[in-house]
């Protein structure tokens, strides 16, 4: 038996070898796709990417005009998902979303009810604006972002697989605007946070995009696809050093942890979810640069994507102008040392 078991082994790592190479080519082309559609934005678009790679949500947060919405769009296009599209509003209702029962009857009279299903019935759920319903809508979301199915009147309907909600959000301090329940926060595996381009991307954007035709993404990949990469990434090793740093830093981001600057500036920091989304994320990241496994720098280039929306500051950290990112990136600093 001793004999065979390293054959086996190294039969075993040819595959992952082989699938992984396959699942890099496939990579490149959805980035090369994208790219003709969205002008620079790198960090932006691979962040949103390693989310539904890992085969969770994003919440994309940014002023509006960056092309968020046209980033989620090209994606659902790119990866060959089924998508639907809500613009959150203050009067939408949680059953437009989900969907309702409605009465039907037959030729004999009897009557029936019978589901229409919502939006949410799709591979892509964009949430547009979603911080612009009131709470009792963004709750709505809840149930089918974490169990990947919903419940109306007390039936229970599965979602199509894989199932991915990509929502926008305008910064709170725009009006007309309700903060997301952290519970809901929680649920998203990353905060994207997008920012103005870059002088070259933002020039490339007037002489592209004002012209009589735009570019049109196409599919790269199908949703069958998708899902074989997201198990190969759920089989990638992590090495007990890439772990112990995720638990570190994580659990250095609560205070009552014995991290000083933690216990001043937190009010409250990131569960277990936090660590499961580190996990993921970071072995997304290593096969979308080639790797096999994760390493410590992916650790660290992940932790404000996946920490920035788990955690809250105190008041007195708030009023002398600090930040969630200052915290996270001190945090960071400290993992260095």
């Amino acid at each position: 038996m001793s004999m065979i078991k390293p054959t086996e082994t190294s039969l075993d790592d040819q595959a992952i070898i082989a699938s992984a190479e396959q699942a890099l080519s496939d990579i490149a082309s959805i980035r090369t796709e994208i790219s003709k559609v969205i002008f620079g934005q790198e960090s932006v678009v691979e962040n949103t990417l390693l989310a539904v790679l890992a085969g969770g949500h994003a919440l994309l947060v940014g002023v509006p005009g960056l092309a968020k919405t046209k980033l989620v769009t090209t994606l659902g296009a790119v990866l060959g998902l089924a998508a639907n599209r809500v613009q959150f509003t203050p009067d939408l209702m949680p059953s437009d979303i989900l969907g309702s029962e409605v009465m039907d009857q037959d030729e004999s009279g009897r009557r029936s009810f019978r589901f229409v299903k919502g939006p949410v019935f799709a591979q892509l759920l964009m949430a547009d604006e979603i911080n612009r319903a009131s709470p009792r809508t963004q709750s709505a979301l809840l149930q089918s972002m974490q169990e990947y199915h919903v419940t109306i009147a007390g039936q229970r309907y599965d979602l199509p697989a894989p199932f991915h909600v990509l929502a926008t959000q305008n910064p709170l301090e725009q009006e007309g605007t309700y903060p997301l329940p952290e519970a809901q926060l929680d649920r998203f595996l990353l905060q994207v946070d997008v920012g103005y381009p870059e002088l070259a991307d933002e020039r490339k954007i007037l002489l592209e995009t004002t012209g009589l035709s735009e570019a049109t993404p196409h599919a790269v990949i199908d949703a069958e696809r998708l899902m074989q990469i997201q198990k190969l990434i759920r089989q990638m090793p992590v090495s007990d050093g890439v772990v112990d740093a995720i638990l570190s830093l994580v659990r250095s981001a609560r205070p009552g942890q014995g991290n000083e600057a933690t216990d001043k500036h937190v009010s409250w920091g990131p569960g277990p979810r936090a660590g499961q989304a580190m996990m993921l994320c970071a072995r997304a990241r290593a096969l979308y640069e080639g790797r096999l496994a994760p390493s410590l720098d992916d650790v660290r280039a992940l932790a404000e994507p996946v920490l920035e929306h788990r955690m809250a500051l105190t008041f007195a950290a708030r009023a002398e102008g600090m930040s969630v990112r200052d915290v996270i990136a001190g945090l960071v600093k400290r993992s260095r040392s």
